[in-house]
């Protein structure tokens, strides 16, 4: 009995590359396992992705599709392929060809030496400056918050045993990133250099904004150090402030101070009302990150399916 490989695939403005996407799967894949399900989520891409999807799956049942009912984001769609995988292996890698489907046996391999986890490690990444630069800021400011330290060329693209992600479908986290979870759960890991290649056409769907959203979501859902650091900056303020009342009762009384400054006092009200503003943020993302997880709403819905069995 062959081992049943499950090759999952987010799908956003990749109309243009899945039919080449899916031949590429189906020939690395084959040599290894013939027993191969390719599960393609369209996350509400608004060209003509979910018809592509639509013809690769009539032409072979292996190949599965999911269409969500609206753009949940790309770690949700990964989720929602991870849910409905039956392989034994799972491969999860990016619809836009940078990440090559020919290196899928390297990650397998790597996998028999005994490993639950193998990574895709980017050992030279064909991106462009912006994207690079703003994944270097991310994961410097990630460690440091978290005390953790993350590999930056390290993304989704890797091989998981079936028990991995099984442990993965029961995390409830509605501020979803596959990479931090997966990294939480633990389990026999290592990486794997692996050739990164050029986007054949089009650009990352992530603009600035959505890169500073998605930052934002797994700081704050895996660190609590900006508390903490909040609680420091305002110790540090109420010491600073005691000195300097302190001192101008001093100065005040050895007659230094004749006449209350109206601009020192002004500037204090402002610093201070921006300090507290500041502190009240971080609480208020935290808060609102409990506010998100506690209504309990379903992290993806699917309104179409195609040859997926419950």
């Amino acid at each position: 009995m062959t081992t049943k490989i499950s090759v999952i695939s987010p799908e956003y403005k990749g109309a243009a590359m899945v039919s080449e996407l899916v031949r590429r799967i189906k020939e690395s894949v084959t040599p290894i396992s013939e027993d191969l399900e390719i599960i393609l989520v369209n996350d509400a891409s608004p060209d003509d992705t979910w018809t592509e999807i639509q013809k690769v799956c009539s032409d072979d049942p292996r190949v599965k599709g999911i269409n969500l009912s609206r753009n949940f984001g790309q770690h949700y769609a990964i989720s929602a392929g991870l849910k409905y995988a039956k392989g034994e292996w799972i491969v999860v890698l990016d619809c836009d060809l940078q990440d090559k489907p020919e290196e899928i046996p390297n990650l397998y391999a790597k996998a028999m030496e005994g490993y639950d986890i193998v990574y895709a490690q980017r050992a030279e990444r064909k991106d462009g400056f912006f994207k690079k630069m703003s994944s270097s800021i991310f994961h410097s400011c990630y460690d440091w918050l978290s005390g953790q330290k993350t590999d930056k060329t390290i993304a989704n693209f890797g091989i998981y045993h079936s028990n991995v992600i099984a442990e993965y479908n029961k995390m409830p986290e509605t501020a979803r990133s596959f990479g931090s979870l997966i990294k939480y759960l633990g389990f026999r890991q290592t990486a794997i250099p692996v050739i990164h290649a050029e986007r054949p056409q089009g650009k990352s769907s992530y603009s600035l904004l959505k890169l500073l959203k998605l930052s934002g979501d797994i700081i704050i859902s895996n660190s609590n150090k900006p508390l903490r650091l909040a609680v420091g900056l305002g110790i540090s303020m109420s010491i600073i402030s005691f000195i300097l009342a302190l001192y101008n009762i001093f100065a005040y009384a050895l007659g230094i101070i004749q006449v209350a400054g109206f601009t020192t006092t002004v500037f204090s009200i402002w610093f201070v009302g921006g300090l507290l503003l500041f502190v009240m943020g971080i609480l208020g993302l935290y808060i609102g990150k409990i506010f998100d997880q506690v209504k309990g709403r379903q992290l993806f819905i699917i309104q179409d399916k195609i040859n997926i069995e419950e």
